[in-house]
């Protein structure tokens, strides 16, 4: 009996050091996705139905631009969101399958996307991406339209995102040193809150 009890001791023993050394070695392969940074942000090319705030649309005058939109129950409003993403030094290179992004502005709907394409990360040398952002002020309560046009021309002659967005991004599937990290466990989605300078705060 008490042969017994031992083997199956060291079995459970040997069965646990096993599965801890698999689990151990996991985390350091996907030190890639908890270390992926967003460097920057800026905001490009924004527009209001179809006039083009930087060549010159006077905001002033969006009462009548809004007029003119109520027939149509759309006034779109489109920009870029520049970003820039990048690796610490000293890590290696690894290929990112796109990711998902959510972006949450005061005062409007969440914005999400998906890039599909490949992204090469690189230490020392940021990937540069652009992500369509898109929200109608018609498609709102009405009460709402003053603060989002105000968002909209903050976007454009400001260039950067208001205090109080929070950008969330969930890498796709990584590959480097000759495996792949599946989108998932090993790749958290990154959180960062935007401050009242404009600096970019991861969240906790």
């Amino acid at each position: 009996m008490i042969t017994t009890v031992s083997r199956w001791r060291g079995f459970t023993i040997l069965a646990m050091a096993s599965l801890l050394t698999g689990c151990l070695a996991l985390p350091q392969t996907g030190l890639f996705a908890f270390r992926l940074a967003v460097t920057s942000l800026g905001i490009e090319e924004v527009r209001i139905g179809p006039y083009s705030i930087q060549a010159g649309l006077d905001t002033s005058d969006l009462t009548s631009l809004i007029a003119s939109s109520l027939g149509t129950g759309s006034l779109p409003v489109q920009a870029t969101l520049a970003m820039g993403l990048g690796l610490p030094a000293g890590m290696p290179a690894v290929e990112m399958s796109g990711f998902r992004w959510t972006l949450d502005m005061p005062g409007v709907d969440p914005v999400k996307g998906q890039y599909q394409q490949d992204v090469t990360l690189t230490p020392g040398d940021d990937a540069k991406l652009r992500l369509p952002v898109a929200f109608d002020i018609l498609a709102t309560d009405p009460r709402s339209m003053t603060p989002m046009l105000e968002l909209a021309s903050q976007l454009a002659s400001q260039g950067e995102l208001p205090a109080g967005s929070e950008l969330a991004i969930t890498p796709g599937d990584l590959r480097g040193l000759g495996m792949t990290l599946p989108s998932g466990l090993f790749t958290p989605t990154i959180r960062l809150n935007v401050g009242a300078d404009g600096q970019l705060i991861p969240q906790r």
